[in-house]
């Protein structure tokens, strides 16, 4: 099976080839069309950074403990090259905090089309997931203190199956309170079609 490749996003202008989901026909996997909030890359950004400060900090310590403490039980040649550690694990938290937020906003994307919800993350691996609308049992809407600080949210949809739970995080705010609510209505509507 041909697909677009994983950047690539399709163009809303132009019509779509083979059925919409609902018409009766399966979903077919393809690239969502929408990206999260570009103001996701600061939330993503400032996590990583506070936890790998907080890392440092903890390895910073046990190399200075290491070095002057003098503790026997660890080989000397650890103790004289301690300090590799941390300066190690800065190189690393340095070029994490500068890489993964942007290869993230470039990578994860979301679309509600029809009645599925199409998500897809990972780096290296990644998941495609598509939920139908009509088994949502919840949807939440969550924003934590950093979210609130750079105006985006979380949206979680919730089935039966827990691998058919659904998370996009990076919303903007203000599109994921709407969307929320939307798919609260439409999920009720189906299920009361369905009855």
């Amino acid at each position: 099976m041909n697909t677009p490749p994983y950047d690539a996003i399709p163009d809303p202008d132009r019509p779509r080839v083979g059925p919409e989901p609902g018409d009766g026909e399966s979903a077919r996997l393809r690239p969502p069309q929408s990206r999260v909030s570009s103001r996701a890359i600061g939330v993503w950004t400032l996590r990583i950074l506070f936890g790998s400060v907080f890392t440092l900090v903890l390895l910073s310590a046990v190399a200075w403990g290491a070095s002057s403490l003098g503790w026997a039980w660890i080989p000397f040649w650890a103790q004289d090259n301690a300090w590799l550690l941390p300066l190690a694990y800065g190189v690393y938290a340095l070029l994490k905090v500068a890489i993964v937020p942007s290869w993230r906003y470039r990578v994860h994307r979301w679309e509600v089309a029809g009645d599925i919800i199409y998500t897809r993350v990972g780096w290296i691996s990644r998941t495609w997931q598509l939920v139908p609308v009509n088994r949502l049992q919840t949807v939440d809407h969550t924003q934590g203190w950093l979210e609130r600080v750079f105006d985006v949210a979380t949206l979680e949809v919730q089935t039966a199956s827990y691998a058919g739970s659904s998370t996009i995080e990076g919303l903007d705010a203000g599109q994921a309170r709407r969307l929320s609510e939307d798919l609260a209505v439409r999920a009720g509507a189906l299920r009361d079609d369905a009855t």
